[in-house]
């Protein structure tokens, strides 16, 4: 029988970029994942062909008990599987590693600790907060505060802690935050002393809260601040107003749909994530080939008689240029002809190519290319591979002007499976924005609402690419907040900023 093995894994505190490389390579080989409430769920992603097993803990629900995870480790491993242990944080940080590691110590089971970035050190990064710092302190501690409040003898020796350190975190706290506090300060802490408390660290929910040990038990109350949540004591945490980076980008905390498709959304959802918001990855439409091939074959062939080449998105470069791969045929296949695109995205699409656009609008709507095509291509032929749906305003218009116009589809977009699924999960955990970079994107979503949903939706504020999208989100009844001047994502990026910059300046105003 093959021999198992277990991997202890450290998946760092909820921001998947925090996982170590050898973490997502020992989650790869894995047959077997056992993964807690605390790890990111991205990460399973990379463990496709693994059996997935949740034992999470939370607060007053307990999925397992620490033996029963130490038995599924051993059968696991026992029936020869390789086994991805996926724990919160770092394994041997109050994570309960040491018990799983030496369980199968005991078992003669082979086993690697794959360390991971522990909570403690990713919040006070995150939260701004410099746990050591010359001026400040030279030294830190650890604790637990995770303990039974009814206890009448704590298992710290509070004398010593309160004072041996300058910088003092504590784990899993808040339900015992003013026992904490009083111990600190009756065993030799300033009652002013500054305190930080950061809950669900490094994510886009990510919370800070400032007091002193004298008055930050009350402002958790009057904030009703809930738990999970680190606890920092020390004069560094004066740091943060200055060395905050994290919770003060400009979107930062903004759950954003992104309506796109899932081969387009990945750049949209890495800006979104850098200026600091949450995107929502919600395709609603699927970009599939069309369903006969024969009228894109047929211009391709009368390509060395055409003059232009007109590709309006990068989903018609990605088309045209896959289907002359399909055929045998690559690039040189369109030397001679003026190549037209519309917008700088789609440009940028064509050189994966090897290929630059020698024309491009100012205005990236078709009615823009017309205006810079419709005196010059009298007497001339014209490919225009299109979207099943396109709009018929380039071939109507350049024919008009003397063209010979061969727009075959290149390709159809439909609704994508789970898109229902998808969407009613996102509405159900709340958005701060929806956004749409296709009139396609609105009506398939529109489609998948009932009426008092919908209603719901339309109190959201909306943002879209350009004025054609927005017609359509217009018509279908979601008034549209945002439209950049030009139509392009980043420049619907940079209004989305703004427009939320003015939201909090509005709001502060009225004192909300």
């Amino acid at each position: 029988m093959k021999r198992g093995y277990v991997y202890l894994i450290g998946a760092g505190p909820g921001d998947p970029g925090l996982m170590t490389i050898k973490g997502l390579e020992c989650l790869s080989r894995a047959d077997v994942v056992i993964y807690d409430y605390l790890a990111n769920p991205q990460f399973l992603e990379q463990a496709p062909q693994a059996e997935l097993i949740y034992v999470g803990k939370r607060k007053g629900l307990h999925h397992y008990p620490q033996e029963q995870i130490n038995r599924l480790l051993l059968e696991k491993a026992g029936a020869g599987k390789v086994v991805a242990r996926l724990k919160g944080g770092d394994p041997y940080i109050f994570g309960r590693g040491g018990e799983e590691a030496m369980a199968l110590a005991e078992a003669g089971i082979p086993f690697e600790i794959v360390p991971g970035v522990t909570s403690a050190v990713a919040a006070a990064a995150y939260a701004g907060i410099p746990m050591t710092h010359r001026d400040c302190t030279t030294t830190l501690g650890f604790a637990t505060g995770h303990e039974d409040p009814a206890k009448k003898l704590s298992s710290l020796d509070w004398e010593k802690l309160s004072t041996a350190v300058g910088t003092l975190v504590f784990y899993m706290g808040i339900a015992n935050l003013e026992n904490i506090c009083s111990q600190l300060i009756a065993h030799g802490r300033p009652p002013e002393t500054p305190v930080a408390l950061v809950r669900w660290a490094t994510t886009p929910k990510q919370q800070t809260l400032t007091g002193t040990l004298a008055d930050i038990v009350n402002i958790v109350r009057e904030t009703d601040f809930k738990p999970p949540a680190l606890i920092f004591v020390g004069d560094v945490v004066k740091y943060r107003d200055s060395l905050r980076w994290f919770d003060n980008r400009p979107l930062f905390g903004k759950r954003i749909l992104v309506t796109r498709s899932r081969a387009q959304a990945t750049d949209f959802c890495n800006s979104l994530q850098a200026l600091g918001a949450e995107p929502v990855c919600c395709p609603m439409i699927e970009i599939v080939s069309p369903e006969s091939m024969a009228d894109l074959d047929a211009a391709i062939d009368v390509l060395p008689d055409a003059d232009y080449l007109i590709l309006t998105s990068a989903n018609a470069v990605e088309a045209f240029f896959g289907r002359l791969d399909e055929l045998g045929r690559d690039a040189r296949a369109v030397t001679g002809l003026k190549l037209v695109t519309v917008g700088p995205k789609t440009a940028e699409t064509l050189t994966a190519y090897g290929l630059k656009p020698d024309m491009i609008p100012a205005d990236y709507r078709a009615e823009g290319l017309v205006e810079m095509l419709e005196g010059q291509v009298a007497g001339k032929t014209v490919i225009y591979p299109k979207a099943e749906l396109a709009r018929d305003v380039i071939p109507t218009q350049l024919a008009a002007a003397g063209a010979t116009v061969i727009d075959p589809v290149a390709y159809r977009s439909v609704v994508p499976e789970d898109a229902e699924t998808c969407l009613q999960q996102a509405l159900a955990e709340g958005l701060d924005l929806l956004t749409f970079t296709a009139s396609s994107t609105v009506r398939n979503l529109v489609a998948l609402l009932d009426e008092a949903q919908l209603a719901e939706v339309a109190k959201l504020p909306i943002a879209s690419i350009g004025p054609l999208t927005s017609r359509t989100a217009e018509e279908a009844g979601l008034p549209v907040a945002i439209e950049p001047e030009d139509y392009t994502i980043d420049a619907m990026l940079a209004a989305m900023v703004e427009y939320f910059k003015a939201t909090n300046r509005e709001q502060t105003e009225q004192g909300v």
